[in-house]
């Protein structure tokens, strides 16, 4: 009896291609939807940015002193004649301690012998303007140029005694006035209404009290002063005091004056 031969299995089509092709598509399909995703997430932020944009701006909230909501007049001399609109009109002194007061004539003004200093918020009156030329050896906070130009003007305290000062300077045919930052055009009294009388009545008295700001003791004591590190109103500052004699050392915090001492050297 003859062995039959072995039955060969009958063989199974082939799976790999098959998975391999599966896995693919799977593939396919996780990068489609992180694609798709984002992309979505791009249109979003695209959208929120728009939106941010679209809105209104906000404006800044900007927060002023009193103090620094007075904006004093300015009147931009340019030459002689503008500067001759002041005749016989009151200003007051706000560059204090800043120029001096010097005897004069109509046409000529005595540099060899600088009188009284003018103090803050003083009154004066006004009585015409002309030019002289400077000696080489006299001080001047004002330059000296080819000429200064000089103020003529009466004080309050002599009203008949003619003063003058210089208030500017010309180089060939262009003047350099500074009336704008060392005089008021109107009453200080006037302008800063709101500070407190006993206030006024210290910067009158050219005395500095608990309680000033900065620009209060500028008037009262002079602009000629020698400030310490730190910012405007959070500093001390030796007020040369030059009206009085003495240097005095003020220390201001939050712009308010907390100490005094008349000892400053």
């Amino acid at each position: 009896m003859f062995n039959e031969p072995a039955s060969t299995p009958a063989q199974e089509p082939d799976e790999a291609p098959q998975s391999k092709s599966a896995g693919i598509g799977k593939l396919l399909l996780i990068f489609t939807v992180i694609g798709v995703i984002a992309v979505g997430v791009r249109l979003l932020l695209i959208f929120l940015e728009r939106k941010e944009a679209a809105k209104p701006a906000v404006a800044t909230e900007l927060h002023y002193t009193e103090d620094q909501m007075i904006l004093p007049r300015r009147l931009h001399q340019m030459d002689l004649k503008d500067a001759r609109e002041l005749n016989g009109k009151r200003i007051w002194v706000f560059a204090a301690g800043q120029l001096n007061a010097y005897p004069a004539t109509a046409t000529h003004m005595d540099y060899a012998h600088p009188g009284p200093l003018l103090l803050g918020a003083q009154p004066i009156e006004v009585v015409n303007f002309f030019e002289a030329k400077a000696p080489a050896s006299t001080f001047s906070r004002i330059p000296k140029g080819d000429a200064q130009v000089i103020m003529l003007f009466h004080r309050a305290e002599d009203p008949t005694k003619l003063w003058g000062t210089p208030v500017g300077d010309r180089e060939g045919k262009l003047y350099n006035f500074f009336l704008d930052e060392c005089f008021f055009y109107d009453d200080p009294h006037t302008l800063y209404k709101h500070w407190p009388a006993e206030t006024w009545k210290a910067i009158d008295e050219h005395r500095v009290i608990q309680g000033m700001s900065e620009l209060q003791t500028n008037l009262a004591l002079g602009q000629v002063s020698t400030p310490g590190p730190g910012k405007p109103g959070n500093r001390t500052i030796v007020y040369g005091n030059d009206g009085n004699g003495k240097p005095i050392m003020v220390t201001f915090i939050r712009d308010k004056v907390s100490k005094i001492d008349a000892n400053a050297n």
